[in-house]
């Protein structure tokens, strides 16, 4: 009878497709679902615009820097038991806001939520990395991407109708149960898929490894195009509940129905990179894909100036930016987590932390900037995809 290794997965199959997307999913949909509430929380919780978008900022922020452990700790423990261990916790803090009376209770429990949440994003990558080559990994990371973003494109639409019929805290229940869903599903069926060496883990071990990925001209290179052409997409989420309600004056449930059209369109950019991207090839995606989006940045800019600016038109031009990030961010995530094969957890970590930890910057910024006019929207997206674009003529 042959033993098995100690450090031998337990579990090996291999996960199937939709697990992975049900995985990534549940990050973006917990963080966005919320979001056509947040004007009607100003008057529930007695609360400025500013703190009410706290929740949301909170929320990227705790995702970000809670990415930074759970990468390493998939290196040291395995993908399985980190979803798992993620999915309860993201429940626990769901619960806190169900029944959070004050704002305050309100941003603890999305800070918890946010922790949990965030397992589904570095893993659904680095399950699809252990198992496929780069080129291919880019083209499968399309269709986990497209859950990780069309579903926060989509959630709004789906938080606008819950909190009209039910309340705002309907939209709470619905991803509790998810997770717990979530949770039952990846018990059941997740394989390990991390074939080892396992590797210890330390805060030492964690911050020499973050410092061995940052002294990479490849990885920074890629991870900072990922994070800016993220910074367009957060920024829009973080500022343009205000202006499509406060400012044009549209309803919660006519806000998430225009985000429909963001989601097509995000959708059609990864369907574009899953169907043709390992053929074409990473550089290609990255390249093309951040052109389409710089060409949205100038459409929502020339709108603005030319006092053409409608929920229309600038979901058209998000529209827009969306097409080119769903082309080039699966590319652009495969080729950082790819610089070393023995530290992809890692790596996917790091690139995740940088990507939310930008997008949050852009998305507070934008907040608190934002005051009569949709002028700080359009300046902070326009600039974030222009630099997206030129960071194609670095050398490595």
């Amino acid at each position: 009878m042959i033993k098995k290794k100690d450090n031998e997965p337990k579990y090996s199959r291999r996960p199937k497709l939709l697990i992975l997307i049900a995985i990534a999913a549940i990050g973006p949909m917990a963080m966005n679902i919320l979001i056509p509430s947040i004007p009607k929380l100003m008057d529930i919780f007695n609360s400025s615009y500013g703190s009410v978008q706290v929740t949301l900022t909170a929320y990227l922020i705790s995702m970000a820097i809670a990415q930074l452990f759970v990468g390493p700790l998939s290196d040291r423990f395995g993908r399985r038991p980190v979803v798992l261990f993620g999915s309860g916790i993201c429940f626990c803090g769901t619960l806190i806001c169900v029944f959070a009376t004050q704002i305050d209770y309100l941003v603890f429990g999305r800070v918890i939520q946010a922790i949990g949440a965030c397992t589904g994003l570095v893993m659904s990558r680095t399950i699809i990395r252990d198992i496929h080559g780069m080129e291919r990994a880019a083209s499968m990371i399309a269709y986990v991407t497209m859950a990780m973003v069309v579903v926060p494109m989509l959630s709004p639409t789906l938080g606008g109708v819950l909190d009209n019929i039910f309340g705002w805290r309907a939209s709470f229940i619905f991803v509790a149960i998810y997770a717990i869903l979530l949770f039952i599903i990846c018990a059941r069926s997740l394989g390990e898929t991390h074939k080892g060496p396992f590797t210890s883990v330390s805060i030492l071990k964690m911050l020499q490894d973050y410092c061995y990925l940052m002294r990479l001209i490849k990885f920074n290179r890629h991870a900072l195009q990922i994070s800016f052409s993220s910074v367009a997409f957060f920024s829009f989420l973080g500022g343009s509940p205000y202006v499509v309600i406060e400012l044009m004056n549209a309803s919660e449930v006519q806000y998430g129905f225009y985000f429909v059209i963001a989601g097509g369109a995000y959708m059609l950019g990864n369907l574009f990179a899953g169907r043709y991207g390992a053929s074409l090839g990473i550089q290609f995606c990255i390249f093309y894909g951040t052109l389409i989006g710089l060409i949205g940045g100038i459409v929502l800019t020339l709108s603005f100036f030319m006092e053409l600016l409608t929920p229309a038109t600038l979901f058209i031009s998000m529209g827009i930016i969306a097409i080119g990030n769903g082309i080039c961010l699966p590319s652009g995530s495969a080729a950082a987590i790819s610089v070393n094969p023995r530290k992809i957890g890692t790596a996917a970590g790091l690139a995740g932390f940088l990507q939310l930890g930008f997008g949050s910057g852009g998305a507070y910024l934008t907040g608190i900037l934002l005051d009569d006019s949709a002028y700080p929207l359009v300046i902070i997206m326009g600039v974030s995809v222009f630099i997206a674009f030129t960071i194609n003529f670095l050398k490595e």
